[in-house]
């Protein structure tokens, strides 16, 4: 059945429901790194690996619990869909290994900025991909986040490679999955399942040299090792739940509390931050206040415009008929 728009009456429900799955899925995303740290002794490329192969048992539970393998079948069956899923499966697989590679180095506040920085990301290709034009607001967004990476880079002798990287790749995939006409659960669960022959084939490499983690150093470990499946899978799934009852502005705003979460944590755990990285998170921050200001505007000018043409068809309709 239909979900209901959110501003219609009858919907109040569905948008608790949504603001809710919402916050859960940034919550999870916002303490990935708690995760992430208690794998220090295994390899990031293990860890992706596992978080890979893992993920494909525990989505097929969800697909079927949803009834999705029609969804899934209909992505295999598409040269188009498939050859788009494939392509969308490399960059978000190097997205999840530059951000625990930039965990598991002590640059958890690299990764907080990676998707700060990640929204005005999407503006800027949508301007030199899709040929798209900024408003003032953009504009100055964009250029306000080039300034803070600058003042990072040349100020503190640190270019945050680790954040552009995750931006740029998690961007792409954004866009590509953005094009393929399938859902965000059946589409993850193609892609993962397209990656999994590299991440076993890795797996049984690393065994065959005796340098797995996995079955070789604690029943907790080989439990985390096998949590990445969950981890990876819940948050999306929460995600999907969320977009489906609520407006893009509000997901738009809900989307900083994972790279709010990332930045506590960073200051937790005690990274570096200097007068340079205040500024640099001052700029980006300012970005984002100005990209949400204008996200509002056109939220509340399209809703009036919407309101206007359903004023005037309902007034076409009662005028009488010659």
């Amino acid at each position: 059945m239909d979900q209901k728009p959110p501003n219609q009456p009858g919907a109040d429900g569905g948008v608790r429901l949504g603001l809710i799955c919402g916050f859960g899925a940034y919550v999870i995303w916002g303490l990935f790194p708690i995760y992430i740290k208690q794998l220090l002794t295994v390899s990031p490329l293990e860890v992706v690996a596992h978080r890979i192969a893992w993920s494909v048992p525990f989505g097929a539970l969800i697909i079927a619990a949803r009834k999705q393998w029609r969804d899934v079948f209909a992505a295999f069956a598409s040269p188009r869909v498939l050859g788009l899923l494939a392509l969308a499966a490399l960059f978000i697989a190097g997205n999840w290994l530059i951000y625990v590679w930039t965990v598991v180095n002590g640059h958890v506040l690299q990764a907080s900025l990676g998707y700060y920085i990640n929204p005005l990301v999407f503006i800027a290709a949508g301007v030199f991909i899709l040929g798209e034009k900024l408003n003032k607001l953009q504009a100055t967004a964009v250029a306000l986040a080039g300034a803070g990476v600058a003042v990072l880079a040349v100020g503190a002798g640190v270019f945050p490679w680790p954040s552009i990287g995750l931006a740029l790749c998690f961007t792409a995939y954004g866009y590509i999955r953005k094009t393929t006409p399938v859902g965000a659960m059946p589409g993850l669960f193609v892609e993962t399942v397209l990656l999994t022959p590299i991440a076993l084939a890795y797996l049984f490499w690393l065994g065959g040299r005796g340098e797995l983690t996995f079955g070789h150093e604690s029943g907790t470990m080989d439990f985390l090792l096998a949590l990445g499946g969950p981890v990876t899978v819940i948050p999306l799934l929460l995600f999907a739940l969320a977009a489906r009852r609520l407006r893009l502005t509000t997901i738009g705003f809900l989307q900083y509390i994972a790279p709010t979460g990332q930045f506590i944590l960073g200051l937790y755990y005690g990274e570096t931050f200097t007068l340079y990285h205040a500024i640099c998170f001052g700029l980006i921050w300012t970005a984002l206040l100005l990209t949400s200001l204008d996200a509002v505007h056109r939220n509340r000018v399209e809703r009036a415009a919407g309101r206007a043409a359903a004023g005037l068809t309902q007034t076409a309709s009662a005028s009488p008929k010659n």
